[in-house]
């Protein structure tokens, strides 16, 4: 077996140990030892491993930044108050606190990204849900699993996965917009329309009306003006072509900094209740990642794209777009990366490119392994008590996904 074969397999491995979790060991377990199989058996040099790591850092600079706002916001009691709110609001309609929840999910992820919708969101809907004794939660989580990637491209913040499709040359914002924003209301609306009828018997479910609302500390305040102040840095970083991981990372410690200073909690209690682990998984992918292309698969699926491009741009869309189905079986961030240096490498027309992104970030709502995002929603469902499994997720996301996918291609070649 010569060293190209051997390198795939233990990727896929890899890959497959990340998505099943064999021992109920962490993602990150997996993807960090077929990395280091990789060089300590000399198929991977430990210099283009760390050269792997470092092309990461944009990355990791950015779910720092958010796993921190999530956690303060967590520990503050902002999720209890943005919960029972949004509870006293649904006035005891099953149906309104789903789509309420739905409307809060998009902007969540529009305005912080899908992975803060996963760890932040969800613990919220998971406190909502007990607020209002819904029998029936999964409706409301699956919500958060949904949103979070049928939103994520709507502004490059959206989804990280953007930024290793797109690398050093974001388009500017005022760019970005036109060319995203139909495919981006109809994978929004579209998904609700099959969430909301997949989930219809469980939404005529009664919840409790009268829900007391907590006050909201000075501390919770300042955290969610952070938030809001995050946002704000964010869209003007990307305005500006700015890459988005280190002002992510500068606007939730200045967060924490102002907060630990009013907080009855101090750093340590913060620091230790984030999910660390996500960051050597992701390492780890990045890795994976450069020993592929060491194979040369990046050349290889470079000459591919080279001839669908010069049969039909728009053939070659709608294949790119297929993508989705790729990123469930290896999750659309190593799918993401391999893509990005593939689209550079061919200099692929802005089309193609774009609907590479629709695929690799809508895409994952088929299962649960094909996000970063559903990771961490799964990661944060565990944490409150629910659980999800892999087939009932399917189950739905064969419904969801598919028409999503199609209408949101449809949409970007209507504009392109």
């Amino acid at each position: 077996m010569n060293a190209t074969v051997v390198t795939w397999v233990i990727a896929a491995l890899a890959v497959a140990g990340v998505i099943g979790r064999p021992w109920r060991l962490p993602e990150a377990v997996w993807a960090v030892t077929g990395a280091l199989v990789l060089v300590i058996g000399g198929l991977l040099p430990w210099r283009a491993a760390l050269t792997g790591v470092a092309k990461g850092t944009d990355v990791y600079l950015f779910l720092i930044g958010m796993m921190l706002l999530a956690e303060l916001a967590r520990q503050e009691g902002l999720f209890d108050w943005l919960a029972a709110k949004a509870a006293r609001e649904a006035r005891g309609s099953a149906t309104r606190l789903f789509t309420l929840i739905y409307l809060i999910g998009t902007i969540v992820t529009i305005f912080l990204s899908n992975d803060a919708t996963a760890v932040v969101l969800t613990p919220a809907v998971a406190a909502v849900v007990k607020a209002v004794d819904a029998k029936e939660p999964l409706p409301y989580l699956f919500v958060c699993a949904f949103i979070a990637n049928a939103a994520s491209f709507v502004l490059p913040i959206s989804n990280p996965a953007n930024l290793v499709i797109y690398g050093a040359h974001m388009p500017p914002l005022l760019h970005w917009l036109p060319l995203y924003a139909l495919p981006s209301v109809l994978s929004i609306a579209a998904t609700y329309a099959v969430l909301r009828v997949v989930q219809r018997t469980h939404l005529r479910q009664a919840i409790a009306k009268d829900v007391a609302i907590p006050d909201l500390s000075r501390c919770g305040h300042l955290t969610a003006l952070g938030i809001a102040a995050t946002s704000v840095v964010l869209l003007a970083a990307s305005a500006a072509g700015i890459q988005l991981g280190l002002p992510t990372f500068l606007a939730g410690a200045a967060t924490a900094a102002v907060v630990f200073w009013c907080s009855d909690f101090g750093p340590g209690n913060t620091l230790k209740h984030i999910s660390w682990s996500v960051l050597p998984l992701v390492a780890g992918l990045f890795v994976l990642v450069e020993a592929l292309e060491a194979t040369g698969a990046t050349e290889a699926l470079s000459g591919l794209l080279r001839s669908l491009v010069t049969e039909s741009a728009a053939a070659a869309a709608w294949i790119a777009g297929a993508l989705a189905v790729a990123c469930n079986l290896v999750n659309n961030l190593p799918a993401g990366l391999l893509a990005g240096r593939v689209l550079e490498a061919e200099a692929a027309p802005e089309q193609v490119r774009a609907a590479v992104l629709i695929g690799v970030d809508l895409g994952p709502n088929l299962s649960v392994t094909g996000s970063l995002a559903t990771i961490l929603w799964l990661s944060a469902l565990r944490r409150d008590g629910h659980s999800v499994s892999a087939w009932t997720f399917l189950k739905v996301g064969a419904l969801v996904m598919p028409p999503a996918l199609v209408l949101a291609i449809v949409g970007l070649l209507a504009v392109g």
